[in-house]
């Protein structure tokens, strides 16, 4: 990494904050699963951004065809330490989960592409259990019509559909709850990889700082809370974030 000196001074101060903090509450956007291949949403070069310029999008890999970076590992290391109480995400693709982070630790904000849900009791399911194939049953997004051939749920009978959220589909309300919990009760809040600029989820950090927390953001691109922050690096997840546990494991 370039500007050695000055990335030194960043993360020292980034672990301090965290070493000192009582509620760590971290905060993730596409951004933090660019390095596993992904494509962006809102980044400089990110899918809307360029369709909204009318450019063709740059797709990276699927869903299907990535696996957790080490930026992913070393917030499941901050878990592991007990340093991080709770992970708010932006992230559909699984990778915090399948990094060892702890379900209940975590709310998915936009869902999750490997589960599908319930809608009437929200219990969640893998494809496999629910033995529900795309290929026959399709995606099972909200807005499109339940087939009768379509698998229910295996807890109460109720429809199943995709647990990501769309456009124009309602945020799900329990995962809501426990960010809105957890953003209030937070002292310092770490965002990884988010533009901040997708509502209502960039909403939290921005609470969290009108309450009290320390705001630090991890973003190569400029995000519209930059000047809330306490500290704002603009560098890799996947560089930045080993280096800081790195220092966590010396100074704790």
């Amino acid at each position: 990494m370039s500007n050695i000196p000055q990335i030194e001074r960043e993360v020292d101060k980034i672990a301090e904050m965290i070493k000192d903090s009582q509620y760590l509450v971290v905060f993730t956007g596409a951004g933090i699963s660019t390095e596993s291949g992904l494509s962006d949403f809102r980044g400089k070069d990110g899918i809307w951004t360029r369709k909204e310029k009318g450019l063709p999008p740059k797709h990276g890999k699927h869903f299907d065809d990535v696996k957790p970076n080490k930026a992913h590992y070393a917030i499941k290391e901050l878990q592991d330490m007990k340093l991080m109480k709770y992970l708010i995400s932006q992230n559909v693709d699984n990778l915090h989960i399948e990094s060892g982070i702890d379900s209940s630790l975590i709310s998915e904000l936009h869902g999750n592409y490997k589960l599908m849900k319930c809608m009437d009791c929200d219990t969640r399911f893998t494809r496999v259990e629910l033995k529900w194939d795309r290929d026959i049953h399709g995606r099972g997004f909200r807005t499109e019509p339940q087939q009768a051939n379509h698998p229910v749920c295996l807890e109460c009978g109720g429809r199943i559909i995709s647990a990501v959220v769309n456009f124009n589909d309602p945020m799900p309300e329990k995962e809501m709850k426990m960010s809105k919990k957890h953003a209030a009760k937070c002292d310092l809040m770490l965002v990884i990889g988010s533009s901040l600029s997708v509502q209502p989820a960039s909403n939290f950090p921005r609470k969290a700082k009108k309450n009290g927390a320390k705001l630090i953001i991890i973003n190569i691109d400029a995000t519209p809370q930059d000047d809330l922050a306490d500290i704002r690096v603009a560098h890799k997840a996947g560089k930045i974030l080993p280096y800081i546990i790195e220092k966590l494991k010396k100074i704790l």
